[in-house]
């Protein structure tokens, strides 16, 4: 069985369903919602790039549903040794849910175990919730029971948000904290740091204890230096 850890460790802070900033995704976050709450919701498969949030969707899924005492699982197969064991050492959650799902694509016992917990968590009145980069069919599953039953599930194609709602959310997220964003910073921050909303969240907190402990607002210069001294090169 995999360890369970203490909460706080388990599930980070920001990645909850109240962080999530649906855009176009709201129903794929309607459905993730219903199944993290509501036993005998239909079972889900988000599929998108990287940056999509599919990873937040999953993790805010596992919180939401240990808050309300459900028995949860997140397992992130593409950092896993021993994914066939991993696979088979989950069964008897009540939501399971399975990050990468593309990593296991080419290994028969993997596929087959994940099969056989497909199989065993619906028998026992569980639920799953599958996120990867591409639909079943794409995913080069070997195993054609798999990707049948993998596309029965109800799935969602995730999209990340584009630059003005990106903007948008730090400018909100910023005034929340009592900073104001203006739009030289934002263009010039845009024009040279990762657009990932995660990577720009995560980028605001430092922000916002650095601009405190200075007792500065946040300027171009003053991100300038920022991120050089952080080490973080312009692109």
């Amino acid at each position: 069985m995999i360890p369970q850890l203490p909460l706080a460790l388990r599930w980070p802070r920001r990645q909850r369903f109240e962080h999530f900033h649906a855009g176009v995704n709201a129903d794929a976050l309607a459905a993730v919602q219903a199944l993290a709450l509501e036993p005998g919701a239909p079972w889900v498969y988000l599929h998108g790039p990287a940056g999509s949030g599919r990873t937040h969707l999953l993790i805010a899924a596992c919180q939401a549903a240990s808050a309300i005492g459900r028995r949860v699982q997140y397992l992130p197969l593409a950092s896993l040794a021993d994914r066939p064991a991993a696979i088979r050492g989950v069964a008897g959650s009540e939501l399971l849910a399975l990050d990468d799902l593309g990593a296991i694509a080419g290994e028969r016992e993997a596929e087959h175990a994940l099969f056989d917990l497909y199989n065993q968590t619906r028998a026992e009145g569980g639920a799953l919730l599958f996120a990867a980069d591409a639909i079943p069919t794409q995913l080069g599953l070997g195993l054609p029971d798999l990707r049948s039953r993998l596309g029965a599930c109800t799935q969602f194609a995730l999209k990340p948000l584009d630059d003005a709602e990106r903007r948008d959310v730090l400018k909100t997220q910023a005034a929340a904290r009592g900073i104001e964003l203006d739009d030289t910073v934002l263009d010039w921050l845009f024009a040279r740091y990762a657009r990932d909303l995660g990577a720009l969240l995560d980028l605001l907190d430092k922000l916002d204890q650095a601009s405190l402990a200075a007792q500065r607002r946040i300027t171009v210069p003053f991100l300038r230096g920022f991120l050089r001294e952080a080490g973080q090169a312009e692109s």
